[in-house]
Parts: structure tokens; sequence; C-alpha cells
């Protein structure tokens, strides 16, 4: 099976793209063309991979990138089995093509995620998203589509197959230990980016390492924090690398804002941090409760609640038996409820059913 895997937004190298549905389908034995802004980001495609470079969309900077995606898709897709889209810029540019398998693979709530856009204006966000919802709908009836989580599925008339973002599990980990709290991901403000700096003002004996890309005002920020001593900031790290660099830390941090976006989804970091063997330490997004509920590996602190925080990573830095019975009961959750390993033999089915 050939497959085209197409996004003109993301880091060609987001684990979800790149590590998983990629890896799934090369480890199935499957040809994979990725078409993504390698350039942009300064990134190499997958071992394996053969790679098509296109504009990165971003901001308002969007037309150009799209039409470099129809160009692309138009040229490609005949060639290819399966075509997967990745975001909603690429499913735009696919408007029109006849292919019989065409999946979009949805990770976001794509209306919701229109209030985290500092690009676009407050007064169009209402009227962007009823457009948004229209647009989905049309999608629904014309393309197969993918969900990430299950909530998603109330956002579309039809039923829809559900292959979550889970981790793969290693098999042994580092023991959790004394000393470090890690944020792994992007850091934005609304994902807690000024709480992770004033937090790690509070963490006396535990010293915070950020793992993660920023960007403007925010990444300065981080910067002089750094300079300071206050934190250790990394930007930027391959997935794998940064999974490495988790394990062994005494908890891992997820700090995200009530934010419409987030509501419905699983912040994917919390189960990578179970499947490495750290408890976590979340805001009470509904999903985040749940998992901690469920896994006994995390604790749960209020939105914006800097010194809740702090309380809840001290807790963990200062009881060696609590926090190892919590890392080994999150890692056995995610083991037998959210694992790569099968999820991703869910993931190439589906395709291998579907293509042409």
């Amino acid at each position: 099976m050939r497959v085209l895997v197409a996004c003109a937004v993301h880091d060609p190298r987001d684990a979800r793209i790149a590590e998983r549905e990629i890896g799934a389908l090369l480890a199935a034995g499957h040809d994979v063309t990725q078409v993504g802004p390698f350039a942009a980001y300064g990134a190499t495609p997958t071992a394996g991979v053969r790679a098509v470079d296109v504009p990165r969309a971003f901001g308002r900077r969007r037309l150009r990138a799209l039409r470099a995606m129809r160009a692309v898709l138009r040229e490609e897709a005949p060639d290819h089995d399966v075509v997967i889209l990745h975001s909603v810029e690429a499913v735009a540019a696919a408007t029109g093509m006849r292919h019989p398998a065409v999946v979009w693979d949805v990770h976001e709530d794509t209306a919701a995620s229109l209030s985290l856009k500092p690009w676009l204006p407050g007064l169009l966000r209402r009227p962007t998203a009823s457009v948004a919802h229209a647009g989905e709908s049309l999608v629904e009836r014309r393309r197969r589509l993918l969900l990430a989580e299950a909530a998603y599925a109330d956002r579309f008339g039809g039923r829809h197959p559900v292959v979550p973002n889970t981790p793969v599990v290693p098999e042994v980990v580092k023991p959790t230990e004394r000393g470090r709290a890690v944020y792994v991901g992007s850091v934005t403000v609304p994902r807690g980016g000024d709480d992770l700096i004033a937090l790690a003002q509070r963490l006396d004996g535990v010293r915070l390492e950020v793992v993660g890309p920023a960007s403007g005002e925010l990444a300065d920020r981080l910067r002089a924090a750094e300079r300071r001593s206050v934190l250790e900031w990394a930007g930027f790290v391959p997935n794998d690398r940064a999974l490495a660099r988790l394990e062994g830390a005494t908890a891992g941090l997820s700090l995200l804002h009530d934010e419409a976006n987030y509501r419905h989804s699983m912040p994917t970091k919390l189960l990578e941090y179970l499947a490495r063997g750290v408890p976590f330490v979340s805001t009470p997004l509904p999903l985040a409760v749940d998992l901690a509920e469920r896994s006994g590996g995390g604790l749960i602190v209020p939105f914006g609640d800097i010194d809740a925080a702090a309380e809840a990573v001290r807790a963990l830095n200062d009881d060696d038996g609590r926090r190892q019975a919590m890392a080994e009961a999150g890692r056995r959750w995610v083991r037998e409820h959210a694992n790569w390993s099968v999820d991703g033999l869910e993931f190439v089915r589906l395709l291998e059913s579907w293509s042409r």
C-alpha cells in the first residue's frame, strides 16, 4: 500500500504524524510519502519516507501554502492508495479532488481552536467558527474521517472510527527520582508557559526542565528565566529524545488553561508521562481528571493556582513510596488501556481496509 500523508501546519516531526502513524505504516511494510513544511521547520524526514516540501501555513500567511499543497496533492494523490490529511488547510486543498480513499485525521476541535489564534480578530472568531462547523459537515459527507478523541464524535452526524493519540509504552524505564520536574511539549501562554515560569520560582530543591519550542515574548521570558537559573529550557527536541529526557523525573507537568479547545481532548503528554513511569500534575480539564482517577498516576490542581501546583510537586518529591506507587500504577494503566502498540495496529488495519 502506498500512503500519502499531508499537513502544511504542523512540524513534520509531529509525534502523531511521524512517530505514531508513519511509524506504524513503515513497520507494516507500507510505502509513505510525506508532504509538509520540512524546510520551514528545519526538519528531515523519517528514514524510509519520501518527503515533499511545501511552505508552512501560519497566522494570516496561508494562501501560498494552500496553493502549494493543492498542486502537490493533485500531482501525488493518483499514485497513492490512501491520502491522509492532518490539517484543515490540507483538507481545503483537497477540495474537488477525486480519489476513493481520502482520510481526514481529526486531532483538534477546529472551531474551538479559533479562540487560541492571536492573529484572528476577536469579532471574527464567532462567525469563523460557524463557517468551520459548516465546513466540517461538508467534509464529512465527502471524505472518510478518523478521530483522535472519542469526544470529537459529537461534532459529526455519522459514526467514525477513533484511533486515539496514545504513546508506545517502553518495556523498561528508569525509576522516578527526586529533584526534577519536567514539562514536554509546545510552550504557549494557554498551555501554561507563564505558569511554568512562576512555578519554577516556588520549587525549592526541585529543578524544572521545559522541553519544547516557544516563540515571541514568551520565548524571551523563558530565556530570561533560564539566565536567572530559575529553570532549564531546552527548546525544540525531537519527541523520542524528549521522552528519553523525561525518564526518571519526579513529576510531569501539564498546566493547560481552561480553553474550549482543550476541554474535549486528552493531553497526550499525560499519557506519555505515565508510559515513561512519571506521575503527573495537571490542571482539572475533564479528561485529565478522569485519567488521574482511573490510572492512579496523577494529581490535579486548580487552574492558575501556582501554589497548589508547587505543593503537589513537593508532595511527590518528598514521598518516595507514594511517587513510585503512582508511577507503577500509571504505567500499568497505560499499557492496558492506552498503548500505541495496540492502537497502531488498528490504524494500519483501517487504512488497509479503505485502500483503493
